[in-house]
């Protein structure tokens, strides 16, 4: 199998799921007024959205960079940091709500692996990924790897490109990280490369695909009864930029939010979708955001 070089040297600097050096970007908008303004945006459009629907990551400040590469390029292509946060569809007016857990702001910064690994999905370079839940947040490390091999097995992800393969391993090289950790430690880990994740939102650094805690377990207002969409939505997210996609905006009213739109920042009448490609393989996109 053929892997893809580590992209630890290359720096990223984004807001909103971030990188360093070179590719990032930090969220320095308000972050919960936002996701005020989607919550009633969602009792207008997200209500139709079916359950494999969902929003995007988002990054956004004056100093924000969209990743370098074209959308649709055959190769990735190194990009500036994100931080982002996701939104998506609405919650079912039949569900009852599900009490907050108890979220430490911050934690030892030391991780744990989820030990095992996958077969490799898709066709193409094989990336190696590892699955980190931070020491000590009572978040079992095999069920989060479980639910990060599904999200990037999932024929509407990144392997439908026909380029990209994903093959997660406990031991050895990767070639990127998914971390799952407080939100102090994120902030920490995304400030070392310039980002402000302002203790709430996720980045994409270096080889880390760093999830916020809160945002794991709690999504956002709008999607809070459909977490693991919402999940679906950040992984997909940061993922798309690892791979060296940018921010695009919405191809239209009355379609499906390209996973690389800014959701977050409002749907501009797009509706909600947390995966790359639709279930015919079509690449859901929109136009580029500068």
């Amino acid at each position: 199998m053929t892997t893809r070089t580590a992209r630890s040297s290359r720096g990223r600097r984004r807001g909103g799921s971030s990188h360093a050096v070179a590719r990032g970007r930090s969220y320095k908008g308000p972050f919960w007024g936002a996701l005020a303004a989607l919550t009633v945006l969602g009792a207008a459009g997200f209500v139709a959205v079916d359950a494999g629907s969902s929003g995007t990551g988002v990054r956004s400040g004056p100093t924000e960079r969209a990743r370098a590469g074209r959308l649709g390029s055959t190769a990735p292509t190194s990009a500036p940091p994100t931080a982002s946060a996701s939104a998506s569809a609405s919650p079912s007016p039949h569900t009852s709500p599900t009490p907050t857990p108890d979220i430490p702001a911050t934690g030892p910064g030391t991780f744990i692996t989820a030990a095992g690994g996958s077969g490799a999905v898709g066709s193409g370079t094989v990336l190696r990924y590892r699955v980190d839940v931070e020491t000590g947040i009572n978040l079992p490390p095999t069920d989060v790897a479980r639910q990060v091999d599904r999200i990037l097995a999932d024929p509407r992800g990144w392997t439908a490109d026909g380029r990209s393969a994903f093959e997660r391993v406990s031991s050895g090289p990767a070639d990127f990280v998914v971390r799952v950790a407080t939100p102090g430690t994120v902030d920490k880990i995304c400030g070392q490369y310039g980002l402000d994740t302002g203790g709430e939102v996720n980045c994409d650094v270096a080889k880390n695909v760093m999830v916020n805690l809160r945002r794991w377990l709690l999504a956002t207002p709008v999607y809070a009864h459909r977490v693991k969409d919402y999940r679906a939505l950040i992984i997909n997210h940061e993922v798309g930029h690892f791979l060296g996609h940018g921010h695009v905006g919405c191809p239209g009213a009355g379609r499906p939010a390209p996973v690389m739109m800014q959701q977050i920042k409002g749907m501009h009448g797009c509706l909600p979708n947390v995966w790359p490609y639709d279930d015919r393989g079509r690449y859901v996109t929109g136009p580029a955001v500068s």
